[in-house]
């Protein structure tokens, strides 16, 4: 079944051309001689949270920023990892490396984070998103911003956002050349070059990794990343940006869906593209405009061959493809009519598409089917920012025009305030948030029947927080915060009358919490340390039955601990040795058995992981030319924990790795 608007195609299409010969015109002056300008430097900013940089101290949603820096002294390879040290955010991994991994942000569902990469949206339509092979190859920084900003982004940005910014070129031509090797048949290698300068700069990379996994058999996990970012400053008040995201991976899994090992020959596989095409001129020290088209693509599938009659279920083979589109083209307008106040407007327009393909074969017979839809969004987008002295004062509010749901409105506000003499800095703020049905609920046809009258999923949220600095090299966070979901999606085998669909807006849950974070410099030591108090309750099951059920009323979300602790340390021994120690406690969780119907009730334990990893600079340093040897233990006490039921970590692995670096300064 397919579902298109073809008037709406043609507008899309139009504006899209527009955007495209908007950057293409910028890249063709590039052939022209540039004024040199100097790269901005993000210390003390924040760009996610207003789309454009501003000082943190204005941001009144709780924000994190991990320098990319930092991860690659750790030696950490995968964005989930870092995330597991920052408060309110949990990641569950089925298993071993390059298993399906989540991330839930403040008790909310997996699907409500947004997920950004150099600006352009990562999300599946409807919400959902796998870090499993998302690498910090070439990141520069990540930026976490809690709490709903819909009004900013649209859907899925109901309990936060989070952006990947890949490393910007500057100054002399700078390449490195780097190789890992360790437990579970592991190795990681990667390559990269950049600079800069009269005003064109570059960063390219290109990395892997390969390991045999935790399980005995069939575990394997293979990925390929490339990343490319070229910018192009016209003149002192023009720029264009292009930036480019390719991973290629494939995921051996010898598991059912209880964790049991009994297949040899299942894998699934994928491969994602971002291309972001950004153009901006500032007309006046008033007056700036930008004009973007993004592209997001996946190809994703199974291929589950029957391998012998003895394989897990008898005779049985399935293999599945996903193409997967999204395509966003708009501009927006930035105008500072005073001194720290900024008023935007925007304008998007997105079309998503999804085309998939099935077979399934036993000695029953084979069947196959395969689906086409698409739908078009329209968005109209207001933001306010006002920032002098000690305060700060935020808000927005955006306007969807949806093919499938309809009209849509969101909104957030908030202040901040700081008196800089003591150290101290009050913050508030609300929203509310919305996440679109996925392409299945809505279009699903056969066996199981989507709804095209389901509603977004909506949310709504309060914090409030307080930051201290005492003594310039401590400093002290908390953050209070709560939010309320409505109208979940639910899937019901037996709907309430013959002919209806099998999806309703019919669930209600909340979740609250506290976030607690510390920071301090003693000399050469610096420490960090989060602890989050959560929680979560279904306050509607919808049509969830019994004990065994997904949602039970009065119950706590699933795989969302009550407890978190997380503390860091980096000591430079000496100034050419780094040592960096990570500690995370999670607490027990709830979850289920999947291995019998209906599903068991059962608890995860708490568990704590310790990481440690050693730098050395044998020769040059980390700013020109010279070599970098990283030693990095994961979970050094050979912790035996589940972060899904069933599904067990991996344990104590240990890796060597060295750096070169040539050129730079």
């Amino acid at each position: 079944m397919r579902h298109v608007n073809p008037a709406r195609g043609r507008q899309f299409h139009e504006l899209a051309a527009a955007a495209c010969a908007f950057a293409t015109a910028f890249a063709v002056a590039g052939a022209f001689p540039l004024r040199a300008q100097e790269p901005i430097s993000l210390d003390g900013l924040v760009v996610t949270a207003y789309r454009w940089a501003e000082p943190e101290w204005t941001v009144a949603a709780n924000t994190t920023v991990i320098e990319g820096e930092e991860l690659e002294r750790a030696g950490i390879e995968f964005v989930s990892d870092a995330l597991r040290q920052v408060a309110g955010l949990a990641v569950a991994r089925n298993g071993s490396f390059g298993a399906i991994t989540s991330v839930f942000l403040r008790g909310g569902e997996s699907d409500y984070v947004h997920v950004l990469v150099d600006g352009v949206r990562v999300n599946e339509p409807g919400g959902s998103y796998d870090f499993a092979s998302l690498t910090t190859d070439n990141v520069e920084r990540i930026e976490i911003v809690r709490g709903p900003a819909s009004a900013l982004y649209g859907s899925d940005a109901v309990s936060g956002v989070i952006q990947i910014f890949t490393r910007r070129g500057a100054g002399p031509p700078r390449g490195s050349v780097s190789f890992q090797t360790g437990s579970f048949g592991t190795t990681r290698w990667q390559g990269d070059l950049s600079g800069g300068g009269g005003g064109l700069s570059y960063a390219f990379s290109l990395g892997g990794s390969a390991t045999d996994g935790i399980l005995a058999f069939n575990n394997e996990h293979r990925q390929t990343t490339a990343t490319g970012r070229v910018q192009a400053n016209l003149d002192a008040d023009t720029d264009a940006t292009v930036a480019i995201r390719y991973n290629d991976s494939r995921f051996h899994y010898p598991t059912d869906g209880s964790g049991n090992v009994v297949d040899r020959n299942a894998y699934s596989f994928g491969d994602a593209l971002t291309v972001n095409i950004d153009a901006g001129r500032r007309w006046t020290d008033a007056l700036e405009t930008r004009l973007f088209l993004n592209v997001w693509e996946s190809d994703r599938g199974t291929d589950d061959g029957p391998d012998s009659p003895a394989d897990s279920l008898g005779f049985f083979g399935f293999k599945s493809l996903t193409d997967t589109r999204r395509v966003t083209a708009g501009g927006r307008a930035v105008w500072r009519p005073s001194e720290g106040m900024a008023i935007t407007t925007g304008y998007e327009e997105e079309r998503q598409s999804v085309r998939g393909f099935n077979q399934s074969f036993s000695q029953f017979g084979e069947s196959s089917g395969n689906s086409e839809d698409d739908w078009w969004n329209r968005a109209v987008h207001a933001q306010f920012s006002w920032g002098r002295d000690a305060l700060a004062l935020n808000a927005g509010v955006r306007a969807e025009d949806d093919e499938r749901f309809g009209a849509a409105a969101t909104w957030r506000t908030g202040a901040a305030w700081r008196a800089e003499a003591a150290g101290t800095r009050l913050r508030v703020s609300a929203g509310t948030g919305i996440k679109e049905p996925t392409f299945f609920e809505t279009f699903a046809t056969g066996f199981v029947t989507g709804n095209p009258d389901l509603t977004p999923e909506r949310s709504t949220s309060f914090e409030g927080g307080i930051d201290q600095d005492l003594g310039g090299s401590l400093r002290l966070s908390l953050t209070g915060f709560s939010q309320s979901y409505r109208d979940l999606i639910q899937y019901t085998g037996s709907p309430p009358a013959e002919g209806d669909p099998n999806f309703f807006n019919v669930a209600k849950a909340r979740s609250r919490g506290l976030e607690a974070e510390a920071s301090v410099e003693a000399r050469r030591l610096r420490l960090t340390g989060s602890w989050t108090y959560l929680d979560t309750e279904v306050q509607d099951a919808g049509f969830d039955e019994g004990p065994g059920a997904t949602f039970v009323e009065g119950s706590a979300l699933l795989r969302r601990p009550k407890h978190a602790m997380a503390a860091s340390a980096f000591y430079p021994v000496s100034s050419r040795v780094g040592l960096d120690v990570s500690l995370r406690r999670v607490g027990e969780r709830e979850d289920r058995d999947f291995s019998s119907f209906p599903a068991e009730p059962v608890t995860l334990p708490a568990y704590t992981v310790l990481d440690l990893s050693a730098s050395f600079d044998i020769a040059g340093n980390r700013r020109g030319p010279g070599f970098t040897l990283t030693v990095r233990a994961e979970n050094l006490l050979d912790s035996a924990y589940e972060e899904v039921w069933g599904f067990a970590a991996p344990g104590r692995g240990l890796y060597v790795g060295g750096r070169v670096i040539l050129g730079g300064s």
